[in-house]
């Protein structure tokens, strides 16, 4: 004796997400129809994987950012990080944390794209020295890729995060790179979270400040794009070694 067949509606049906079933709405008992947990999901799940957050901080969340005891810096710049993504859209600056290596400062950058995405906001990573590579490889006429192919995202994106600026050497195209990424989201008003290891203050004679790796122009511009957040501490990451 033959199973009977299952019709195509009857498959579908039992395949439907068990809240909207496959409407796309959810009735909640006491407030009304909304949008399906399940869209919210997928569409959270698309742009995480368009944010092109590096695996290394793939994790990275506010939940999980942990200020040093005794340091207030750290606890500082977690409290304008959380502030920001509780009150965006309603943001005007984003902001520049500066600080030695090790102290959380892309850690922080990335908890605030995903807790931004979580919002439902379209967010994008790059290390800055990464998108020069891009850009530089795209004058290969080997390359499928062009500038302007690689550059639009940057643009457009509603909230970018642009780690480790100034890192890459000053050379006048790097400069004027800089220049035509950043100026263009300042005159579009587009939220950009900046990582940086250099100050704006020399901490002796040989050192040199933010200001000397991208030039005054684009310092003056940034301080009016991004609250400047100084991370003070010492370099968590040293304490791989210290482990059995």
């Amino acid at each position: 004796m033959t199973e009977p067949e299952t019709s195509p509606a009857e498959g579908s049906l039992s395949s439907a997400c068990p809240y909207c079933f496959g409407t796309g709405m959810e009735v909640v008992p006491g407030k009304g129809a909304r949008r399906c947990r399940c869209r919210t999901e997928n569409q959270t799940k698309k742009l995480l994987e368009a944010a092109r957050i590096p695996r290394r901080y793939a994790e990275c969340s506010l939940q999980n950012y942990y200020p040093a005891q005794g340091n207030g810096s750290q606890l500082r710049a977690f409290n304008y990080a959380f502030r920001l993504v509780r009150e965006y859209p309603a943001v005007d600056r984003g902001l520049l944390f500066m600080g030695p290596v090790g102290v959380g400062k892309t850690h922080l950058a990335v908890a605030i794209i995903r807790g931004l995405i979580e919002k439902g906001v379209s967010c994008l990573f790059y290390d800055f020295g990464t998108l020069l590579k891009e850009i530089q490889d795209s004058y290969n006429p080997v390359s499928q890729t062009s500038e302007l192919r690689i550059l639009a995202p940057v643009y457009q994106a509603e909230v970018l995060v642009l780690d480790e600026l100034g890192a890459s050497k000053p050379t006048d195209w790097v400069r004027d790179t800089m220049m035509q990424v950043i100026g263009t989201r300042y005159n579009e008003r587009k939220l950009t979270i900046i990582t940086t290891n250099y100050m704006d203050a020399r901490r002796n004679p040989i050192e040199e400040t933010l200001e000397d790796r991208i030039g005054v122009r684009l310092r003056s511009r940034l301080y009016e794009m991004c609250k400047t957040v100084v991370i003070e501490g010492d370099d968590y990451r040293r304490r791989f070694d210290a482990q059995q």
